[in-house]
């Protein structure tokens, strides 16, 4: 008998839900940033073994929302866990905060109806006593580091018993369902926040114009958006020489993502005035942008 389903992946703002996805999937699928916010779509990953076939769901923080893309952020979160089939609930245990439901943490009237895993993430960083402390007050929770590995496996192994039995969804071999220029475009903006200070990287949106695998190297032409004109000249800096290096760095990227491909990446930057709060703009980039009734 197999077993397939979906597994969704939540929780707040930097919790590592991004770096769980990846070190589950073995690939580098959804961008990883110290800058909260960073997942602003659903990003999937399909993880098979002989007889368990998880799509796995890496979903934005939940928080609550103060402009349009955060609402997308959010809704997108709240239709990912109604999809689930098993959900994650992914905590960050170094905080050492008291741990809030789940039904809390995304401000629902009752937890959803899919079996929940707790998991304390961050272990690896909590000292002895930290960790026993943990383990004595929450015994039912997997206590894991995305980081390490650590824990990971015992995770998978109980989120996968309790998906329905199913044929798979998926051939076994494919580890996402998204194409190759959603990942391209999430390597550039992760680029962009590695490079930028705090105010910029969140008006970023980067958008694929042309996308041609069949060129030797393969032609990319993208566009950074961002909001103002004082961001751009921030973006493109002094003689072009910041977005030469968000350039070069994301080349890379893509190119470790497209291996053995080599990669021409054309890069642009546009000003799209007050995009985040523009309904237009945001489903033009592919959001979600009315919440469902919860």
């Amino acid at each position: 008998m197999t077993r397939a389903g979906i597994v969704t992946v939540a929780g707040r703002p930097n919790a590592g839900k991004s770096t769980l996805l990846n070190r589950i999937i073995g690939q580098k699928l959804s961008i990883v940033s110290p800058k909260p916010q960073s997942t602003r779509d659903r990003i999937v990953g399909i993880h098979s073994t002989d007889d368990i076939q998880m799509i796995i769901l890496d979903t934005p923080g939940l928080l609550n929302p103060k402009y349009e893309l955060q609402r997308a952020m959010r809704a997108t979160a709240l239709t990912a866990l109604k999809d689930a089939d098993v959900i994650v609930y992914l905590i960050d245990a170094s905080e050492g905060t008291p741990i809030e439901s789940l039904a809390a943490a995304a401000s629902l009237d009752r937890a959803p109806t899919a079996p929940t895993i707790v998991a304390l993430n961050k272990a690896d960083v909590l000292s002895k006593t930290q960790r026993a402390a943990l383990v004595e007050k929450h015994p039912d929770a997997a206590l894991i580091s995305a980081t390490t590995g650590e824990g990971v496996d015992a995770l998978l192994s109980r989120a996968g018993q309790l998906l329905p039995p199913s044929p798979f969804l998926y051939p076994a071999d494919e580890i996402s369902t998204q194409q190759v220029r959603f990942f391209v475009a999430e390597l550039i903006r992760e680029t962009a926040l590695e490079q930028l200070g705090d105010e910029v990287p969140y008006s970023i949106a980067c958008e694929i114009d042309e996308f041609r695998e069949d060129r030797t190297p393969v032609y990319i032409r993208a566009v950074l958006h961002v909001e103002r004109d004082s961001q751009k000249r921030i973006l493109i800096g002094t003689k072009g020489e910041r977005i030469r290096s968000i350039g070069q760095s994301a080349r890379a990227k893509i190119e470790a993502f497209l291996e053995p491909q080599s990669v021409y990446l054309d890069l642009w930057v546009k000003v799209l005035p007050n995009w985040r709060k523009n309904i237009n703009a945001l489903a033009r980039f592919g959001y979600r942008v009315q919440e469902k009734t919860e």
